[in-house]
């Protein structure tokens, strides 16, 4: 379903349930959303506590909200928002009230929305999704916003930089866990002694993708090769962060697509790791950067597959940013697929 959020994401698109929570360090809220249908967001890192979640990469993790529409989303990030004195990255600023804010947009005129144009016209790009995308554009131009084109100068470096900052924070987080309390215990003629239980645990209970993103982490932050791969990745961070300082100085939001192409086949898989980091092409910027970012459904690609587009805005502008994408999709008359059965509930 697109990420390690997928589940939540499908149990919201199938009606099970109304909204529900996810974990966002590289899209796995957003992308989820986007093959789904569905609504996600990512909020401004340190809005909403991590208090109770397994870090995988501190500096990245997000908790954040799935649900039909812009406005359940608003009603969940109200709840779940705001200062936690047992998270010390939790942000003490006020949290205002976003249903408020979403009703008090009620159009695009004198939004200024700056296009990603080098992700839309991007070769990787699948082109219902580039042209979906490219009528979102002139819908919002004919209704009243001001279409700006912005260049991120740093964008080609996100999935590198990324790709060596969140596993060097995941080999640092998972090495305090042996592995035993969660489920699976080694319990072959080799476990002998408590030591090698333990080794042989993480090694047969963690997948292959697991263990290759600890290992990769836990070689770019050994002697000799920190300062080559972790601090110049922390350097690069720096730049992308001020890529979108620059940017949100001369628009509110930023407009770009949210994954490469629509949901992948039922039972396809892809074995290639660089095919599949570059799935998070689109997505990982924001969490570099820390901003906001959602995931609005727009339409569907000719497989009848949904299509979403992603939107960021400045840190802690959750308000600005929800108010825009409900906004655009009262406009255009948008309606959210809710399957019957779920309709019938509510009614």
């Amino acid at each position: 379903c697109g990420g390690s959020s997928g589940g939540s994401a499908a149990a919201v698109a199938a009606g099970l349930f109304s909204a529900s929570l996810g974990t966002d360090t590289g899209g796995s809220i957003r992308q989820p959303a986007a093959f789904c249908g569905v609504c996600g967001l990512k909020p401004t890192y340190g809005r909403v506590s991590r208090w109770g979640l397994v870090s995988y990469a501190s500096s990245l993790d997000v908790a954040g909200v799935f649900a039909h529409s812009v406005q359940d989303v608003a009603v969940v990030l109200q709840t779940i928002a705001g200062h936690d004195t047992r998270d010390s990255t939790c942000l003490p600023h006020e949290v205002p009230d976003y249903s408020i804010a979403i009703e008090q947009l009620q159009d695009l005129r004198n939004i200024r929305i700056g296009v990603l144009r080098e992700q839309i016209e991007s070769p990787g790009l699948d082109d219902s999704i580039r042209k979906e995308l490219r009528e979102a554009i002139d819908s919002c131009r004919k209704l009243g916003a001001k279409m700006v084109d912005v260049q991120m100068p740093h964008s080609n470096y996100c999935i590198a930089t990324y790709y060596i900052i969140a596993p060097c924070e995941a080999s640092s987080n998972l090495a305090r866990y042996d592995g035993v309390h969660y489920g699976y215990r080694s319990k072959g003629p080799e476990a002998s002694t408590l030591d090698r239980m333990m080794q042989l645990s993480r090694s047969e209970g963690f997948g292959p993708e697991v263990q290759r993103r600890i290992l990769l982490g836990t070689y770019a932050l050994s002697a000799g090769y920190y300062d080559a791969y972790y601090l110049q990745a922390l350097r690069v961070r720096r730049l992308i962060r001020q890529d979108y300082d620059e940017a949100f100085k001369q628009v509110d939001v930023l407009l770009g697509p949210t994954t490469p192409q629509p949901a992948f086949k039922l039972g396809e898989k892809i074995n290639d790791p660089i095919q599949l980091y570059l799935q998070d092409l689109f997505t990982v910027g924001a969490n570099l950067a820390g901003v906001p970012a959602i995931s609005i459904p727009i339409a569907k690609s000719p497989d009848g597959l949904p299509i979403g587009m992603q939107l960021q805005a400045p840190p802690l502008e959750e308000a600005k940013l929800l108010g825009v994408a409900a906004a655009y999709h009262r406009l255009v008359e948008y309606q959210p697929t809710i399957p019957s059965s779920f309709q019938a509930s509510l009614s």
